[in-house]
Parts: structure tokens; C-alpha cells; sequence
């Protein structure tokens, strides 16, 4: 079966659970108000896309490529980011549920996730160098041996960092919130 090629078409309120997603490649396409829960994403690439208002939970992802993909207003629970093709991997966040999501060992520098709510999200051993987390909740979210270098968490909060076991050199933290590096310590802050 060849793979389709799909440019600058709009996908409105689409339900891809039943009308599956054909395998190809998706070039400044627009998703807007699709579901696309338990989607098979697999070997299906994205460039310069967006996808707004859109449910992706529990979608498939193996050797999905995400290459300058937006996702605005989405639910995103239980994505394994990790699984993705990384060549040219670029995603921006824009209040999105990303909760139980894994971006295991990824590079994403610089990437920006804004208003988001990341419930338990896998950092571990992830590059987020110059990562901008803003008002984001990161209440059980792992990091470790992650690298934080130049991070800015100064507007989100919940979050728990072990300085020891992160790179987290010129990271930028609220007072509030330097409380989130502390947690392992069991000691208390009035």
C-alpha cells in the first residue's frame, strides 16, 4: 500500500476512530475538533501541522514524526513521545492536558509548553535545555538525570527537582517555587 501525501487540507471535527487516519505524509495541515482517541499514528508523518482542540489520548506512536507540529486546547494523556521518529522532532504546547505522557531521553531544546497540565510526565534523562515551562502544573512529573540547563519554571509550579541528579545550571525558579528542589530533603519551609 503506498503512502499518501496530504497538503494544507483542513480536518474539521473529524472522528479518526472510526474513519482512520490513511498513512503518509501530512504537510500544513490543520486538525481542528478531531478525535483521535487510541489513534493509530504509527509510521505517519507531520510537518509544520496543528492540531487544536483536538484529543489524542492513549494515540499510537511509533515512528511518528511530529516536525513543527502545534497542539492548542488538546488532551494529550498518555502519550509515549518517547516512541516518536526524532529526526527534526519540534512540538509547542499550548494549554494542553499532557498528563501520564512520556518524553523519555528526547531531545526538545528550547521547546515551549505554556498553561499546560503535565500530571506524572516522563523527563527522565530528557534535554530541555532552554525549555520554557510557563504556568505549567507539574505535580508528579520525573526528572531524572535530566538536562534543565537554562530552563525557565518561574511561573509554573508543583514541581520536584533534585539538583543533585539534574543538570540544572542558569535554571530559572520562583522564590515560591524553589521549594519544588527541597522536597527530598523532608524539611520544612515557613
Amino acid at each position: 500500500m503506498s503512502r499518501i501525501f496530504t497538503e494544507d487540507e483542513e480536518f474539521k471535527g473529524v472522528d479518526f476512530t472510526t474513519n482512520l487516519l490513511e498513512e503518509g505524509d501530512y504537510d500544513g495541515c490543520s486538525f481542528i475538533n478531531c478525535n483521535l482517541l487510541n489513534a493509530n499514528l504509527l509510521e505517519i508523518a507531520f510537518t509544520n501541522c496543528t492540531f487544536d482542540n483536538c484529543d489524542l489520548s492513549m494515540a499510537k506512536l511509533g515512528n511518528t514524526a511530529f516536525r513543527g507540529v502545534t497542539f492548542k486546547n488538546c488532551k494529550l494523556m498518555g502519550l509515549r513521545f518517547d516512541h516518536c521518529n526524532q529526526f527534526s522532532l519540534a512540538l509547542k504546547f499550548d494549554n494542553c492536558i499532557l498528563n501520564f505522557s512520556s518524553f523519555f531521553k528526547l531531545k526538545l531544546k528550547d521547546i515551549v509548553f505554556k498553561n499546560c497540565n503535565m500530571k506524572d510526565v516522563d523527563f527522565v534523562e530528557t534535554n530541555l535545555t532552554g525549555t520554557t515551562f510557563y504556568k505549567c502544573d507539574l505535580e508528579g512529573a520525573t526528572f531524572e538525570r535530566t538536562n534543565l540547563e537554562k530552563a525557565d519554571f518561574s511561573t509554573s509550579h508543583n514541581y520536584s527537582i533534585h539538583p543533585e541528579s539534574n543538570k540544572i545550571k542558569k535554571a530559572r525558579f520562583s522564590a515560591d517555587g524553589i521549594k519544588g528542589l527541597l522536597t527530598r530533603y523532608d524539611i520544612i519551609i515557613e
